[in-house]
């Protein structure tokens, strides 16, 4: 044999040794279902590396706390094969990191990349079998990864707390589960990709930011589905919520979002973007609205609102198909600089044979400022006062839409000023139908009108 050969066999060879020395049954874990490998599997996270999950059923009833400081690298493994079951409350893996900087590789310190850096969760599955069990909770740590593991009948899937940098989500299945699948509580985090992963069915929502300072958040690639339930009223797919904190810098791209109109107060994205009072300087700003928020290449259905924005400001939405908002399918409430692109709004008619409620479809702006509509296509509104609304509002510009066989009117402008409407084709070619305007102006004032 070749010595290049000979010298890549035994690197290999070193390598599964190696991995093999993680397997946890070497803990004492017995994986039947039965037993409960609490105190084995703690041993094994104890010791740090490469905690390998052969295949089997692992029963806890008490958190594996993995602090890293202590522990140094640690990863959890498993081949697809194996099950980790939460018979206790609280998270089955917490993570403890002890990262205090940003992500500037300046702000961080020798020992954290030495021991710390990128803890991971790949390939396993975990069940929750206690009413507060959750999957995966982290806190203080850098670059932590959760890859191609699946979560469901737990509390939280993945629980990021008081502060993280840099997070991966990549290519899950969190799912069936009676709070949140990924959820950023509180945290100090810049820097997160949820990307490639299937999140549906957990009741208080799918993705979901509330308080604490998050930036950077992107959501991509992924199918986001019926995440809400009787309990979490109003729920909502993806969540961005800086009430007591703020939210900003969030691109939401690529996905589906759909599902359950049954479901109270339901939307797709649901923004409130009014924050704690900040001081700038010597001066104080009070709630200030948050966003610079990108939605675009998504396709939206099937709840009662597919866009809800809330005191939220520099969202941008384009490239998106909707169809079935229940009760409209965009609602924007005292927002700013709001600019809604090309879109196709539209009934999807293929779903309307089985529908037992219609949805009405549908636009509407209120107490907003400063914001472009320009290139949409709206089909189809049913029982609204317009297609598109925009009411107590000021310096909107609604240019080159096309607002076609929908009732009452096209555009219905209520109490707003300074205002330009231009260049916008409006028809409606029912054969019954009540009657139509294009346009309709109530009150305001310095607007230019023109279909």
């Amino acid at each position: 044999m070749p010595r290049s050969s000979s010298l890549l066999l035994s690197l290999l060879l070193s390598s599964s040794l190696a991995y093999a020395a993680g397997d946890v049954r070497k803990s004492g874990a017995v994986g039947d279902g039965k037993t409960d490998d609490t105190a084995a599997l703690q041993k094994a996270a104890d010791a740090g590396g490469a905690l390998e999950f052969k295949g089997g059923v692992y029963r806890l009833t008490k958190t594996i706390t993995i602090d890293l400081a202590k522990t140094g690298y640690t990863s959890l493994i498993g081949d697809g094969t194996a099950r980790v079951i939460m018979g206790g409350a609280g998270p089955a893996f917490r993570f403890i990191g002890h990262h205090g900087g940003s992500a500037d590789p300046k702000t961080i310190k020798p020992e954290t990349l030495e021991k710390e850096r990128m803890p991971l969760v790949h390939q396993l599955e975990i069940v929750g079998e206690h009413a507060e069990a959750d999957a995966i909770e982290a806190t203080g740590t850098l670059q932590i990864t959760v890859s191609e593991t699946r979560i469901s009948h737990v509390r939280h899937g993945v629980h990021l707390i008081e502060r993280n940098r840099n997070v991966l989500v990549i290519g899950c299945h969190i799912y069936d589960n009676t709070g949140i699948g990924v959820f950023l509580d509180q945290v100090n985090l810049h820097q997160t990709n949820v990307t490639g992963c299937h999140i549906s069915y957990c009741k208080g929502g799918g993705v979901v930011t509330r308080g604490g300072e998050v930036r950077n958040l992107h959501i991509a690639g992924s199918d986001i589905e019926s995440n809400m339930g009787a309990d979490f009223p109003p729920a909502a797919n993806v969540e961005i919520n800086s009430l007591g904190g703020s939210t900003a810098e969030v691109a939401i791209t690529g996905c589906t979002l759909q599902h359950n109109s049954v479901s109270p107060g339901s939307a797709n994205i649901r923004v409130v973007g009014p924050g704690e009072d900040r001081k700038a300087g010597p001066k104080e700003i009070k709630a200030p609205r948050w966003g610079h928020i990108t939605i675009a290449a998504n396709v939206f259905s099937d709840v009662r609102t597919n866009i809800e924005l809330k005191g939220a400001s520099g969202v941008v939405i384009t490239g998106n198909t909707f169809w079935e908002g229940y009760e409209q399918d965009l609602l924007v409430d005292g927002c700013k600089n709001v600019v809604v692109g090309e879109n196709n709004f539209e009934r999807n008619p293929g779903y309307e044979l089985w529908q037992k409620e219609q949805p009405k479809q549908g636009i509407i702006f209120r107490n907003s400022e400063d914001c472009t509509l320009n290139g949409l296509h709206i089909n189809g509104v049913r029982q609204q006062p317009a297609a598109l609304v925009v009411e107590n509002s000021r310096r909107f510009h609604i240019a080159n839409c096309t607002i076609l066989d929908s009732d009452h009117a096209g555009i219905l402008l209520r109490e707003v000023k300074d205002s330009a409407v231009h260049g916008n084709f409006i028809r409606d070619d029912r054969a019954e139908k009540p009657a139509f305007k294009e346009i309709i102006t109530e009150g305001g004032a310095g607007n230019r009108v023109a279909e």
